[in-house]
């Protein structure tokens, strides 16, 4: 794979289609215009292919420029995303609204709330408490945070809850197990009766694996661990089987890093819930996010 493209080079080539010549978008970068040509260049080779028109009335997009553009949007969105979500974990212990969420919740769903939040309440500042769906309703009813999310079966006493979304869970392998290749769907007896690389207990994508299991004859795990990427290298590596949530895999299924087996006969579909101590009203941040979290 060719070296990834830095997010300035991206960013004048968006401006490049929305201010409609390279000219604007140099100055709008605050770069003159040969250096944004240049940087552009560099792209293209990079890229290898051909991004802007150039001609003596001035350069704008090719259609392969276009759609490149369209694709780059997207990443930058992407990458606001991802430092609003690190701004909001820096920034806990300080917070106008502290929020805590499960491993699986922060990392693909969390970001996007907080930008349409930031949109909507631009003065709020959240401080964001990463951890697992015990411990999030366990701060919760502490008082420690306002509003969590979680994922799991189950709600513990004491919390009011709403649905925020759905997900399920998903068998994946390396490309080199003997279950990358079978041509009939795994059943849950047989994943039961396999070890297998498995969250930590308390996790919410534990916990519904183990009430997806009730009644049925069960290995020990191979191997526990603490988080999404753990078990996924795990995986990878050939140490055993995993099951993860379906958002958790997806950009390793789609490299061909892991493959994910067919499952019948077994309900690996769970809520993902937005919780808080109930009888307690929110308080306005609060009550705008899980409006966010709803809606989206």
């Amino acid at each position: 794979m060719r070296g990834l493209p830095d997010l300035e080079s991206l960013r004048l080539l968006v401006d490049v289609g929305e201010l409609g010549s390279l000219g604007r978008a140099a100055k709008a970068a605050g770069i003159a215009q040969p250096s944004a040509s240049k940087r552009v260049a560099q792209l293209e080779r990079r890229l290898g292919v051909p991004l802007l028109e150039r001609t003596p009335r001035g350069s704008t997009l090719t259609t392969e420029g276009k759609m490149v553009a369209g694709w780059a949007a997207q990443v930058l969105a992407a990458a606001e995303e991802l430092m609003r979500a690190v701004a909001a974990v820096r920034h806990a212990g300080r917070a106008h609204l502290r929020v805590a969420a499960s491993m699986t919740v922060a990392e693909y769903l969390v970001p996007r709330w907080l930008g349409e939040l930031q949109h909507r309440e631009p003065d709020v500042q959240v401080g964001l408490d990463v951890v697992n769906s015990a411990d999030v309703a366990a701060r919760v009813l502490g008082g420690d945070v306002e509003l969590g999310f979680v994922e799991g079966p189950s709600v513990p006493e004491g919390l009011a809850s709403r649905v925020v979304g759905t997900d399920r869970l998903v068998v994946v392998v390396a490309p080199g197990h003997p279950w990358a290749r079978r041509r009939t769907a795994l059943r849950g007896a047989e994943l039961a009766a396999t070890p297998l690389v498995v969250r930590e207990p308390g996790s919410g994508t534990r916990e519904t694996l183990e009430l997806a299991f009730s009644g049925l004859h069960r290995a020990g795990p191979r191997l526990e661990l603490g988080s999404n990427s753990a078990v996924k290298g795990a995986a990878q590596a050939g140490a055993a089987p995993a099951v993860l949530s379906a958002y958790a895999v997806e950009a390793e299924v789609a490299a061909g890093r892991l493959v994910e087996v067919p499952l019948a006969g077994l309900d690996l579909g769970r809520r993902l819930c937005a919780v808080w101590r109930r009888g307690r009203s929110l308080t306005a941040p609060a009550a705008t996010l899980l409006s966010v979290a709803t809606q989206r």
